[in-house]
């Protein structure tokens, strides 16, 4: 009877231990408290907290917990995103496995450095960074710097963009040249066929020796976030402005998606030489300027 007793106790105080270790403190309190693991901290200090702000029944299962799985060494420096409905395993795992608290960002294909440094809060400093921030969705750590984001969005652009760096030099062209014109691609359609006939017309009026006249590169002149451009801004005196100067901008106007640097890479030829986006973002080609009047006249003068 005693030996059953005793059996009977043991298991009693297992089912205790484990229910405190794996059941959370409370299931009603989602909430979650920004909570900072500092370099240096013991296992007892960050235990200690942890209880003290709330987020764990008992700081001596957690160092447990810990000891159990031999992890005292491997506690991480950090800010975590805990809360009272996390077990205790659940936040030790956290920590152990340095899953910090972050932020999620997404940058949109077409963004301009400016967009990205308004949508982050955060000065991108760096030279040549307009049309290499790869639009993308980020995780970052809380207080990311704006070096960290620029390294980040940089090391995507060069996963993305490697596959094809030897066909680019093959063609004779720099990673320069095909990422300005699919900057130009990118702001001026969204289908990937008009993309790719688009690609086509511009590098043939480079190869001509024709004005690119791409209205995109006026509203990067202008900062006027829409489509629409007057005769007198076609005028203003800048290295950007298509119209004015032959050849390429100085540089990317945006930062393009896959889709517009594939395109770019990969043109299509045609009989067109002009192009217009409708307000409702159809592109009509044409084949001779009268063509192009006429639609710019049927489309466009409303």
């Amino acid at each position: 009877m005693k030996k059953n007793y005793l059996i009977f106790i043991f298991f009693l105080i297992g089912v205790l231990i484990w229910s405190e270790i794996y059941l959370p403190k409370n299931f009603q309190l989602g909430e979650e408290k920004l909570f900072s693991v500092e370099k240096g901290q013991s296992l007892f200090q960050i235990s200690q907290y942890l209880e003290k702000e709330g987020l764990i029944k008992n700081k001596f299962l957690f160092d447990l917990y810990i000891f159990i799985k031999g992890a005292q060494r491997k506690l991480q420096a950090g800010e975590y995103f805990l809360s009272p409905s996390e077990s205790i395993d659940r936040i030790a795992e956290k920590i152990i496995s340095g899953d910090i608290a972050k932020i999620v960002v997404t940058i949109p294909e077409g963004w301009t450095q400016k967009q990205i440094e308004e949508r982050t809060g955060l000065k991108l400093p760096g030279e040549n960074l307009e049309g290499f921030l790869f639009p993308d969705t980020y995780q970052f750590p809380l207080r990311v710097s704006g070096e960290e984001v620029v390294k980040k969005m940089r090391e995507n652009f060069e996963k993305k963009f490697t596959p094809y760096r030897n066909e680019v030099s093959g063609a004779g062209l720099t990673p320069f040249e095909i990422v300005t014109m699919a900057s130009l691609i990118e702001k001026e359609v969204s289908k990937n066929e008009d993309k790719e006939l688009v690609s086509g017309i511009l590098w043939k009026r480079l190869k001509n020796n024709i004005p690119l006249q791409v209205d995109a590169t006026i509203t990067y002149i202008t900062g006027k976030r829409t489509t629409k451009i007057s005769k007198e801004e076609t005028q203003i005196d800048s290295p950007y402005n298509t119209y004015k100067y032959l050849g390429f901008p100085p540089g990317p106007i945006c930062n393009p998606g896959i889709d517009s640097i594939k395109a770019a890479i990969y043109p299509k030829n045609s009989e067109y030489w002009y192009y217009l986006s409708t307000p409702e973002g159809k592109t009509i080609f044409s084949k001779t300027l009268e063509e192009h009047n006429l639609a710019k006249t049927r489309y466009l003068s409303r």
